[in-house]
């Protein structure tokens, strides 16, 4: 392999692996999360799981993603009437906090018999 693809390479890899390390290694702080939850609770509940239709359940997600939709949400990336505006007020640590709050959530789930 050619040297500088074989750099890239690994420096992709490095980076991959660097983006699933959970919120505890990133500095997130699940406690502070949980206390800034209460904004999301009318719909997500305080629990992750979703009062009203509309909303998911976001219990037990993985930090990344919960933390990828905020800042797509924040971004206009991606759009929501509710989520646009309240994502706009949330910095890169609240979404960090809120992400290791949900994520730490133990969600199990029953199949039908």
């Amino acid at each position: 392999m050619h040297p500088i693809r074989s750099t890239s390479l690994l420096t992709g890899l490095f980076a991959l692996a660097a983006s699933a390390l959970p919120a505890e290694v990133l500095g997130a702080d699940a406690e502070a999360g949980r206390q800034k939850a209460r904004q999301c609770q009318t719909c997500h509940g305080l629990d992750g799981i979703a009062k009203i239709p509309i909303a998911p359940h976001i219990a037990g997600e993985n930090e990344i993603y919960l933390i990828t939709q905020l800042k797509a949400f924040r971004s206009g990336k991606r759009t929501h009437e509710i989520m646009s505006v309240v994502a706009e007020t949330l910095s890169d640590e609240d979404m960090a906090d809120l992400a290791a709050w949900y994520a730490s959530i133990k969600i199990t789930a029953t199949l039908p018999e």
